[in-house]
């Protein structure tokens, strides 16, 4: 288990985190038993010191000269990060994004479990999708205290994002990750991340378009 020793951690190591995790996974599929900080940096992108950086701010472990033990230090990870234990989740929202992530099996293999689907459309309550039934909104304080929901996902369209996360809140969940493309306010207490593809897309054409005027 990582010991944390500093609790101000920075989000992008943080965000480097769950990289590490991935290539190293992807490492132990393929047989990889012990790596190096200095191949795992290249196999993320990074440098081998920020590796060694970044793992240090939850303490000391791996063998000098030797490395770092891929199962141990995926294990490691995962409870630094909190993912070694399942998160259930409850998603609202049940349109075209919000069935995609229903059908998304890697959610539940990497601990996160949506256990319920909601949403106000009468046309949708009741309908079977992917083996959850969708329930009113309004049934969502009922449901995170009877399924144990943690985390809250959005992905209603914008102008709904507001009264989802209200639901959300009146309910109880403790984080909400937001698909919905609008900010949203909630207490201090509650932990909210956006992901807004376009956001992505705009960093993609600004490289493209800055590559194309340096050419």
């Amino acid at each position: 288990m990582l010991p944390v020793k500093s609790e101000r951690i920075p989000r992008a190591t943080i965000q480097r985190l769950a990289v590490y995790v991935q290539v190293l996974e992807s490492m132990r599929r393929n047989g990889v038993e012990v790596i190096s900080s200095g191949p795992l940096a290249e196999a993320c992108d990074v440098n081998a010191s920020q590796v060694r950086k970044d793992l240090a701010y939850f303490g000391e472990f791996g063998v000098r000269g030797v490395g770092y033990h891929v199962e141990n230090l995926i294990e490691a990870i995962k409870v630094s990060l909190g993912v070694d234990r399942e998160w259930r989740a409850a998603l609202v929202g049940v349109g075209n994004l919000g069935r995609a992530l229903l059908h998304y099996g890697e959610f539940k293999a990497r601990g996160f479990h949506i256990v319920g689907a909601f949403d106000c459309d009468p046309f949708k309550i009741g309908e079977q999708v992917y083996g959850l039934e969708v329930t009113c909104t309004n049934s969502l304080k009922d449901a995170v205290r009877n399924l144990d929901i943690e985390i809250g996902i959005i992905t209603t369209p914008p102008e709904r994002a507001q009264r989802a996360a209200d639901h959300l809140l009146d309910a109880g969940v403790r984080g909400i990750l937001n698909f919905a493309g609008a900010r949203i306010h909630v207490p201090d207490k509650v932990f909210v991340e956006y992901v807004d593809f376009f956001h992505y897309l705009y960093e993609l054409t600004f490289n493209i378009s800055g590559a194309e005027r340096h050419r």
